[in-house]
């Protein structure tokens, strides 16, 4: 009886800590992930974009596998089969695996709608005054087509930050991970779950306000 009373405990001022490193773990690999994701996303969308035809029946059905397939069902197929092939990884690197890849696939249409931003009389008129074909990517196709996306990247990031509770079901630590013990152990669920979705407001809006902010400021 002793033991029960001992396990089923309320919510604690350690438990407060416990769920803000758990949020920290969600920031950290969202972190990681939207930066890898973003990067490689980038360069996806503008072979998207050079090769319409190739790209689209290569490159862009492989990213529309990663797009259409429940990311739940990636995560834990990836863990799984990883070993398999030799690569042993811990549940956070399987879960910024997967979730790079993830963000990417996402990425690249959000790039090559970006570089498609920039109207081909532009770019021909930004090669008549001499410029390479890098240095049209770099002033002119880079600058517009950043603003003209720069919205919906904002979703992806949010969306993935978002999306990284699911690398729960491999066993990491992270925010929802971390609320799930604590219910099991407090019995107070609408308690957990208000400070966790507290926390992942905290996670998101300062992103969410900066951007407008950025945006803003672009617009003067």
């Amino acid at each position: 009886m002793n033991d029960t009373l001992s396990f089923f405990s309320g919510f604690s001022p350690k438990d407060l800590l416990f769920l803000g490193e758990a949020a920290l773990r969600t920031l950290w690999i969202s972190v990681l992930s939207i930066s890898i994701g973003t990067v490689f996303g980038v360069i996806f969308g503008w072979l998207l974009y050079e090769g319409k035809f190739w790209g689209g029946l290569t490159l862009g059905l492989v990213l529309d596998v990663f797009r259409s397939v429940p990311l739940i069902i990636q995560l834990v197929l990836f863990y799984n089969f990883a070993p398999i092939v030799g690569l042993n990884l811990d549940p956070f690197a399987s879960g910024v695996v997967i979730l790079s890849i993830y963000t990417a696939a996402l990425v690249a249409n959000v790039a090559r709608g970006g570089i498609e931003a920039v109207g081909a009389p532009m770019r021909r008129a930004s090669r008549t005054l001499g410029m390479s074909y890098w240095q049209d990517l770099r002033y002119i196709v880079l600058p517009i087509g950043v603003r003209a996306v720069f919205p919906a990247w904002v979703g992806v990031a949010l969306g993935v930050m978002k999306d990284s509770a699911l690398v729960s079901v491999l066993g990491y630590v992270e925010l929802l991970k971390a609320s799930q013990i604590l219910i099991t152990r407090t019995q107070q669920p609408l308690l957990i779950l208000a400070i966790a979705g507290l926390f992942y407001f905290a996670l998101s809006y300062p992103i969410s306000r900066y951007a407008a902010r950025l945006e803003e400021r672009w617009e003067q």
